[in-house]
């Protein structure tokens, strides 16, 4: 067994998949002897912790990125992992709604930016989002999630709105950045494990 799927193996084992699980990405990587499976194990590796957000933190983010990216192994890994550090079931169905709820809302806002029609800004949005009002996770972390969800859905002006809130809240720029670190390697995470 050659290196490459050796770590493969080991990385499919902590996801709680099947050896034999491969999709086509990684098969092109496995036949190709990639070298990037070991920075893949490793990125991969690096959304579980953090040095300015909780490991339930951590969870909760890669299970909203994951949700949102309609990636069901994903999905299926950080709701187990969000379990083990802590977080109850509300919390974890409010990952969940953070991604829905952000993906409306960062189609709306993204077409009001992209148009720039005054009209657009003063009809009224008529998207329900009570739960950011009182989100169980608590507002400084759901707009965390929410900047996360809105960066990887590429809406300017919703980055913009969420980290202006984080400042304002005294989130710090360290822990932002983190979140968005994490959100990317989620996402990279899914073009090779889907």
């Amino acid at each position: 067994m050659s290196e490459v799927t050796e770590t493969i193996n080991e990385l499919l084992q902590s996801i709680g998949l099947d050896a034999g699980y491969r999709t086509d990405s990684l098969t092109l990587l496995e036949k190709g002897e990639s070298r990037y499976i070991r920075d893949f194990k490793l990125n991969f590796t690096s959304t579980l912790t953090s040095e300015h957000l909780s490991t339930k933190e951590c969870a909760l983010l890669g299970l909203s990125v994951a949700v949102n990216n309609n990636n069901k192994p994903l999905t299926a890994y950080y709701t187990t992992y969000a379990e083990e550090q802590g977080a109850n079931d509300a919390e974890i169905a409010e990952a969940a709604a953070c991604a829905s709820l952000l993906a409306s809302n960062n189609i709306f806002y993204r077409f009001r930016h992209f148009t720039q029609k005054e009209k657009y800004t003063q009809i009224p949005a008529r998207i329900r989002m009570q739960i950011m009002m009182k989100p169980v996770t608590g507002k400084e972390f759901f707009e965390l999630m929410s900047l996360t969800i809105s960066a990887v859905n590429g809406c300017e002006m919703c980055v913009n709105a969420h980290e202006d809130s984080l400042i304002k809240m005294g989130t710090t720029e360290e822990r932002i950045f983190d979140a968005i670190r994490i959100a990317s390697l989620v996402t990279a995470s899914g073009k090779v494990i889907y």
